[in-house]
Parts: C-alpha cells; structure tokens; sequence
C-alpha cells in the first residue's frame, strides 16, 4: 500500500545520539558495536516497543543505556497529506509495519531473542486503536518467548525519563510533557513517582496546531509539504509578526493555577484568519492562502507560548515555596513532540533563568515517539526490579491513563500571582 519508510540507527554509545540522528558510517558504527558487546555481554538487554499515535518504533537497549540498535517507521507524511492522523489507517500501517521494525531492530542489534532479558511496551496513554497493535503483536511475540517478562510503560513517563539517559539529572525535577495529546507539568520525584501540578483541560498543544495548520491549509503550502501541523506552523512563523493578537488576553489568567487550556487558543486563531479572509475578499475554500498566513502563524505561536511560560513561571515559584523542589536540584524538563519548537524551547529558556532554573530538553530526536524512550523506561524499572506485568496475556492497554498524584488543588490554594513575562 506505501513504500516502507524504516530508518535504522546502531549506536552502541548513549552520546551518538546527541551528536547525530543518524550514523555517517554504519560499518564503523557497527565494529564500534561489536568491540562494546564484547566487553559487556553480561548486561541485560531491553526491548522497547512504542504504538501509542502514528509513529512504530523498537530499539534494543543495555542496562546501562547504551543502544544497540533503532528503527522507526513514521507515518507523518501520510497523515500531513489527509491534514491529520486518520486512526483506522495509523492502525493498518502500525500492522503494516510492527514486525519488520522490531525483527530488524533484533538482527541489526546481532542478538536473538534468548539475548533479551525484558520487553517494555508503552501500554498507555494513545489511541487505541494504535495502542492495540503493539499490545497484541507483543503478547503473540511473547507466547513464542514465554521466558520474557513484560514492563508496561506509561507513554508520557518514559518522555520524562528520556533526559536521564542522555543527562545527568537526578531526582526530584520539574517535567513539562507537551505532545499531540497531552500537556502535563508535574514534579518528577522517582520512576513511577510523580506530583501533577497541572494538566490541560481540553486540547493538547499538538493538538491546537495541528488544528490550526488545517484552517490555514498549510497542508498544500508550497513550504509546508510533508510537516507535522506544528512544524508547519513554526515553518510559517518564521518571517511573521506576532503582534496580531498582542491585544488579545492569555487563557485562563484568573486561575492562579499550572492547568492549560489550548481551545481557546485555537478559537482565537480560527477568528483572527477568518476576519483575514473577510478583509482578502477570499473563502474557507479557496485554494489560495492569505497574504497574512506567517503573521497568523506567528501570532497563534505566541500566545501558546505566553500560556506555557505564565503556567511554568507559577510551578517554579510553587516548587520554590513549598521544597518540592531542593536549590540544588532546580531543573527543568521539557519533552515531547512539541518540546521541538525551537521558539517556545528559547522562551522556557529565557523563563527558567528568571527563576535560576536549569533548562534540559532531550535532543529533538527523542522529543517525539521512539522506541529508544521506551526501551529507556524499561531499564529504568528493571534496574529496580519493578513494573513487570504479572499475567502479560491479561494486560490490557489504557487510552486514558493518569500520569501520577494530582496535587493541582494545592497550587491552586497557594494563589501564586505571575507577573508578565516578556520573553521577546
């Protein structure tokens, strides 16, 4: 139906990551590779599978982080075409594609599956539709190796432990999860051990660009062909002017809370380019773009900077006040496929040193689903001995799945005003 879009990756030490996407010279990355597993051919192996959206990814990972070998089959292409996820055939692609990612991902890490000592899974939270090809295919993998124990992973803790595997950052630290589905800022205080200071109330980030990526079609714009919804909005932003909703409020301002709220984000958006379309005399359906489109872009990218910044400002002071958060440890996470836009990443940054917060974000590689974020979880809990599924053909995948204990009220009762932070 589509041609096969697998990307591989072997690299035997944590820091390639960093310094590349994908190797320059596979054959020296691999007698790298051959020369480590030498050396540590005691350490337990993981394998991580991820499913949860459009992305099918697996990577075999050491316990000490090291990967051994990665590939990833992304969908966002197709989907950037239908102007967003169409979950019937984010499924018939996982399908498509799920044994040939993991099988390849085992052959090209040079071991078998006697080698492996775990199989973690992200269970929870994503689409079930999507959710469900991974869990079925993983428990029929398992029938055949019933020696395997299998770790659940919840999606969004394995995007805040994925700094851990390429940092130095220890526990307890501040964590914004900011994806297609999910906003999340809480305090991370261990694996499985989270305090929720906020969540969004109704729209994801990820969510609300790719909604508004859609009303400026920017789907069939000569510079847009092939993004994400959020990439083609900070595409567009680019050489725009944000000023055209400099009037207009930020979401939820008399909530002295962390909580988001993205709809009416995307709201003010749909009406700033529906008046655009009024004052250019053109229509929701019309094939030209406004002459305005950078300037709205720019403007909508903006705001949900404004909100993320005024939410993460009142965390940081509650964390301040109530030591959460020890001095030494004022560290603040930022992951997920969102945590990629360079601009909100220079704004948090601006905000973090206000506040004398350390700012950390996992290379943009590792800021969207992989299987390299799971596999890490895994370790995680393995080097615990925790987690493990007791009856892996009873486990069931969870669409909605809490990330920790929600502690939103306290904040709330704190009162904690913010004042505006002018990031630019």
């Amino acid at each position: 139906m589509f041609a096969p879009t697998i990307s591989t990756c072997k690299a035997p030490l944590s820091h390639l990551l960093q310094r590349c996407r994908r190797p320059t010279s596979l054959s020296s990355l691999t007698k790298q590779l051959c020369r480590h597993h030498e050396r540590h051919s005691h350490s337990r192996l993981v394998l991580g599978i991820e499913t949860t959206c459009d992305d099918t990814g697996a990577a075999v990972m050491d316990e000490t982080g090291r990967v051994l070998a990665e590939r990833l089959h992304t969908q966002k292409r197709i989907h950037a075409k239908n102007g967003g996820i169409i979950p019937p055939l984010a499924q018939a692609l996982h399908r498509q594609f799920i044994d040939p990612v993991v099988q390849g991902t085992i052959k090209d890490a040079g071991i078998e599956m006697k080698d492996l000592s775990a199989v973690a899974l992200s269970t929870m939270p994503g689409m079930p539709l999507s959710l469900r090809v991974g869990l079925d295919y993983t428990k029929d993998m398992l029938l055949r190796h019933p020696h395997l124990p299998l770790i659940p992973i919840h999606h969004m803790e394995a995007h805040a432990l994925t700094v851990r595997m390429v940092e130095r950052v220890d526990f307890p630290f501040l964590v914004l999860l900011v994806s297609g589905g999910n906003c999340i800022l809480a305090v991370a205080r261990g694996v499985g051990d989270f305090k929720v200071l906020g969540v969004t109330w109704d729209d994801a980030p990820g969510e609300a660009f790719d909604k508004v990526a859609r009303r400026l079609k920017l789907q069939h714009h000569p510079d847009c062909l092939g993004l994400c919804g959020g990439q083609a909005i900070e595409k567009m932003a680019e050489n725009g002017n944000f000023r055209l909703l400099i009037e207009r409020g930020v979401p939820m301002s008399r909530h002295r809370d962390c909580n988001f709220s993205f709809a009416g984000l995307k709201n003010m958006a749909n009406w700033l380019i529906q008046h655009h379309e009024v004052r250019q005399g053109l229509t929701a359906s019309d094939d030209h773009h406004l002459a305005t489109i950078s300037d709205i872009a720019a403007s909508f990218q903006h705001k949900v900077t404004q909100h993320l910044v005024i939410r993460i400002a009142r965390a940081m002071l509650y964390c301040q006040q109530t030591g959460l958060i020890p001095e030494g440890n004022q560290t603040l996470v930022v992951s997920g496929g969102v945590a990629s836009n360079d601009y909100i990443r220079k704004a948090l940054d601006f905000t973090t040193s206000l506040f004398k917060y350390k700012l950390i974000c996992p290379p943009p590689y590792l800021c969207t689903d992989n299987g390299v974020m799971i596999a890490w979880a895994g370790v995680e809990r393995l080097r615990l001995d925790m987690g493990f599924a007791e009856d892996p053909q009873s486990l069931r995948f969870q669409p909605k799945m809490p990330l920790g204990e929600d502690i939103s009220e306290q904040v709330t009762e704190a009162n904690i005003k913010i004042k505006r932070i002018k990031f630019w």
